[in-house]
């Protein structure tokens, strides 16, 4: 599996490449925004033309970086890529230009705009990463359009499916599918074994249906759920679009998407330090340099 480091600050990006370990870069206008805030705030004003070459360049060639469209109709979307893609690929050619799923927001907007831009972009050329993908039936469609790359986001999925469920949480919370899916098929056995006069209800009952669609979401039942179902299908029809498994809250959640097989997760520079951690390791290096220092081991390494 692939990592992308999901950040758009110089300082992130430089340190998680000196490590060895970082693919690519993925960035949004709110990463942008951010980071562009925090230079300034350190380093005086700061030209967002500029400092968009430095995350291409920091990157280096070979790892791709995700630039995302600021409209939302097809024909401004393919104007703003083509500007983009002419004005940064050649930095380090290694530019992605991000498309979301559906830009619809009830303002005018057609549901279709991101498919027609996405379409366009991929017969010129341009390869796009297709971002703020929420099932995999969106996904499907994104890879039938023509994108290289789609981002199921697996971290927002969790926070809906949790939203719904009533259960309070924390944005880097571990949300527990197999518990979640012990409580459902508890609910739906308490629920069939009382039910009045002996009867059992019927499976279109609301009542079970609650219980088999956890979280309310159309059968998602998390985010890694979202994750594997769109690497199923991609694998079954042989679709060369890659899986980006997208807002990475925690370590675990790292680590079930890439038992699930995705090509790429995208990850936040914090939960990458996380990644590394863990009492035991932290415990036996201690050990070895208190053993090491008994020993007088430093004597190995004299020339």
């Amino acid at each position: 599996m692939k990592i992308f480091i999901d950040t758009a600050k110089l300082s992130e990006i430089e340190e998680a490449v000196s490590w060895g370990i970082v693919d690519g870069v993925t960035t949004n206008p709110s990463l942008i925004k951010d980071a562009i805030e925090e230079e300034g705030r350190t380093g005086g004003k700061v030209s967002l033309e500029n400092y968009v070459k430095k995350i291409c360049e920091t990157a280096g060639e070979g790892r791709p970086v995700s630039l995302e469209v600021l409209s939302q109709d097809a024909v401004k979307m393919v104007e703003e890529a083509q500007i983009l893609y002419r004005k940064f690929n050649p930095i380090a050619r290694n530019v992605i230009i991000k498309i979301p799923i559906n830009t619809c927001t009830g303002q005018g907007v057609s549901e279709y705009e991101g498919l027609k831009a996405i379409n366009e972009l991929s017969g010129r050329g341009i390869p796009v990463n297709v971002t703020l993908v929420m099932t995999p039936e969106q996904a499907l469609l994104a890879a039938k359009a023509g994108g290289a790359y789609v981002s199921p986001f697996a971290g927002r999925i969790d926070d809906y499916s949790r939203k719904n469920l009533g259960i309070d949480f924390k944005k880097d919370d571990y949300f527990d599918l197999g518990l979640i899916d012990e409580i459902s098929k508890t609910m739906l056995s308490e629920y069939l074994k009382n039910a009045a006069s002996g009867v059992i209800p019927s499976f279109r009952s609301e009542k079970i249906r609650e219980t088999i669609d956890v979280g309310n979401n159309k059968g998602i039942t998390s985010g890694v759920d979202l994750v594997r179902k769109t690497i199923d299908i991609f694998k079954k029809y042989d679709m060369k679009t890659k899986v980006i498994a997208s807002s990475m809250r925690n370590p675990q959640q790292v680590r079930e998407v890439a038992e699930a097989g995705c090509d790429i997760a995208t990850i936040p520079f914090d939960v990458i330090k996380e990644m590394l951690k863990h009492p035991k390791t932290e415990e036996g290096v201690k050990k070895f340099y208190a053993d090491a220092v008994q020993a007088k081991y430093e004597e190995l390494f004299k020339p």
